[in-house]
Formats: C-alpha cells, sequence, structure tokens
C-alpha cells in the first residue's frame, strides 16, 4: 500500500537547528522554571527527564559538570517511595518514585526515612526518573526492583490498563505504555498480564484504525503511540493487530500530516504530534512516507530565536515537554546534529546500549517476583 502523494518543493529548510539556545533552554529548565510551571510542581520528575534527555540527544550532556549530574541522581533516588508496612496509604507495600519531594519529605539518602501515608509512587514518574538514572550512566542499584515489579502489578486493572498510582486514579492507553517502558527497563515483565494488556490495546483500536485512550473513545496520536510502542516493546505488534489492522493505522498515521503532524482529524498541527505519530511510522516501518521537509520545516518554525526551546506552534511561548519532543522528532527524520533516538523508548539509542549492558550483567531472575 501507497502513501498519498505529497508534493515536495525544496531539498531542505531553509531554518537550521539553533542548537546552541536550545542548550541553554534545557540547562536553564534544570536549574529554574518560570512561574507558568508552578502548576507541574508534582511533575518535575517529567520536567528533569526532558531537560537531561534533550541535552542527551543534543549530544550536551557533558555541559553539565559531573557534580551536578550526581546531584540529579541523588535527587530523583531521594524521591523512590520505599515499601512501608507501617503505613495503610498508598506505599505500604509497593514501590517506585514519585514526581517530586511536594509532600515534604527529608533529602536524606543515608536511611528510609518514616513513612508518610498517602505517599505513593506514580508510574509516569517511575518511568522518567529510570530513564533519567539512565541517561546519566547510573546502573539502577539502588533502585528496589521488587517493590517497584510489586507497584507495577498492583496497579493493573482487570481490563488489562494501569492506573497511575495505587491509591486509585485515571486508567489509560499513557500508564500501559509507562508500566511496558518500566518492565522492559527492569528485563522483568512477571508484574504484568501480557495477554490483557494485548486485548484492551486491540479494543482501543476505533473504526478509522487510530487508536483512543480508552474502548470507544476518539482516536488520538498520543494514545495511538503508547499503544503501539507498548506492543513493540511486549514483541506482540503482529500477533495482536492483523495485516489489515495494521495497514489501516499507517494510513490513519500518515493523513494526520498537513506539514507537521496534527494529533486527530481537523486539529493544527502541533510540534509533540511530530513525535507521536512518526514514532509510530517509525515503528510501522514506514517512516520514509513521511514527507521528511514539511515536517521539518514546521517543527524547526516553533523553535525560539531569543531564548530556544520549542513550543507548540510557531510564535508563542516554548515549554520543555515540546523542546524535548521537538527534538526526538528531528532526531528520527535523521538531524545529523542530534543523536539517535529509540523510537519505543524515547531515549538515545546510546543511553539503550548501555541499558542493554547493564540487561546482560543483571539476570532477569535476580530481581524477579
Amino acid at each position: 500500500m501507497e502513501p498519498p502523494a505529497m508534493e515536495n518543493k525544496a531539498s531542505e529548510p531553509e531554518a537550521k537547528l539553533l542548537v546552541k539556545q536550545h542548550i541553554r533552554f534545557l540547562k536553564r529548565t534544570l536549574g529554574i522554571l518560570p512561574s507558568s510551571c508552578e502548576s507541574l510542581d508534582t511533575n518535575r520528575m517529567t520536567l528533569l527527564f526532558f531537560a537531561v534527555s534533550g541535552l542527551d540527544l543534543l549530544g550536551a550532556l557533558d555541559s553539565v559538570s559531573q557534580e551536578e549530574k550526581q546531584d540529579i541522581v541523588e535527587w530523583v533516588y531521594a524521591q523512590q517511595v520505599l515499601p512501608d508496612k507501617g503505613c495503610p496509604g498508598g506505599s505500604s507495600d509497593v514501590g517506585g518514585f514519585r514526581g517530586a519531594s511536594f509532600l515534604g519529605m527529608p533529602f536524606d539518602l543515608t536511611k528510609r526515612s518514616a513513612g508518610v501515608c498517602n505517599d505513593c509512587s506514580h508510574v509516569a514518574m517511575t518511568y522518567t526518573a529510570l530513564a533519567t538514572l539512565l541517561i546519566l550512566g547510573d546502573d539502577l542499584s539502588r533502585v528496589d526492583k521488587r517493590s517497584v515489579l510489586q507497584g507495577i502489578k498492583k496497579l493493573q486493572l482487570a481490563d488489562g490498563s494501569f492506573a497511575a498510582t495505587a491509591l486509585g486514579s485515571e486508567s489509560d492507553m499513557r500508564f500501559v505504555y509507562c508500566a511496558c517502558c518500566v518492565c522492559y527497563m527492569l528485563n522483568d515483565w512477571s508484574p504484568i498480564d501480557q495477554d490483557r494488556v494485548a486485548q484492551f490495546i486491540l479494543k482501543c483500536q476505533n473504526y478509522d484504525y487510530g487508536i483512543g485512550q480508552r474502548p470507544y473513545l476518539e482516536a488520538h496520536g498520543g494514545s495511538t503511540f503508547c499503544a503501539l510502542a507498548s506492543l513493540v516493546l511486549m514483541g506482540r505488534l503482529h500477533t495482536t493487530f492483523s495485516p489489515a489492522r495494521v495497514e489501516g493505522l499507517k494510513l490513519w498515521c500518515i493523513r494526520r500530516q498537513q506539514t507537521g503532524f496534527q494529533g486527530r482529524p481537523n486539529k493544527p498541527t502541533d510540534t509533540c504530534y511530530s513525535f507521536w505519530i512518526g514514532a509510530t511510522l517509525h515503528l510501522l516501518e514506514c517512516a520514509s512516507w513521511v514527507d521528511k521537509l514539511w515536517n521539518t520545516s514546521f517543527i524547526l518554525s516553533t523553535q525560539s530565536k531569543h531564548v530556544g526551546g520549542f513550543a507548540k506552534w510557531p510564535d508563542t511561548h516554548p515549554d520543555p515537554l515540546h523542546t524535548y519532543l521537538g527534538l526526538s522528532a528531528l532526531s528520527l527524520s535523521g538531524d545529523l546534529e542530534l543523536h539517535p533516538v529509540h523510537a519505543a523508548l524515547n531515549i538515545s539509542q546510546r543511553t539503550v546500549q548501555w541499558l542493554h549492558h547493564l540487561h546482560t550483567t543483571t539476570p532477569p531472575h535476580s530481581h524477579s517476583m
């Protein structure tokens, strides 16, 4: 099946990647955030991941001193939620990472701090915490793997989806993806009922072949990526989707390209969907269908010439999320100034090589449940 024809009038975009400005933007993100980010305090782990992984893609991790890197590693470990049998709240018997120290937990890694009821990990923060540690070269030896995996097991619901926290939350494709990433990184799939995950994803594919957050919800670029990447990480893409479903999904994805990509039909293009949809097409092995010139030109049009970073649209304020996903999308498009990104895990190929090295030195059964 061939993609829809798209006219290509030039061989390369007029704008260039502003590498130095983006490095400065991401380093500022590590140090201080604007007041507009106050509402994201519980998600600081994710903002940290965007900054560290963005610097990694730019080949600029060495612009952060070794002391600063170690400080980041220690801060991440300080957000690890450890099991506490004396607490009837979220941390009684499961582990993982919280998004920040918003509960006033002490920054003390020399001993296990007393449990705080209702202090619980969040599966998305656990994914970004592990990713950040790996990017910085940590060997995950201080991760309480058994309790993290126990936490993943408790988060899976009867329909195959995952909640975000042990205290209860919405459940949808975002957390399915995060759970799959955590199991892949820790090299242990025993906590997950993969059959139920695959069935949940299958039920979320719509009549138009796109994939929604839950069954019967509108197809969306973000949830489509989360579903496909989860299946790829589990090695279940072609055992879950028939060839007809795969071909239909390819067409749904490529039809989202306008100049850049939109997340849903009849919506404007947005920088982040150049990654969500672009990575999905990469995982479906049809990235060649993308008009790279149009896509790259749109992404570069959203970068700020003055402060660095990328925005969702041209001439709007940049932010860490769109900066990181813009860089990831450009990496997938083959930008030679950026390190290659692993489409499914959304971290650099360099970091994935380190992860696979750890897998060879830490057998799966050593921390299985």
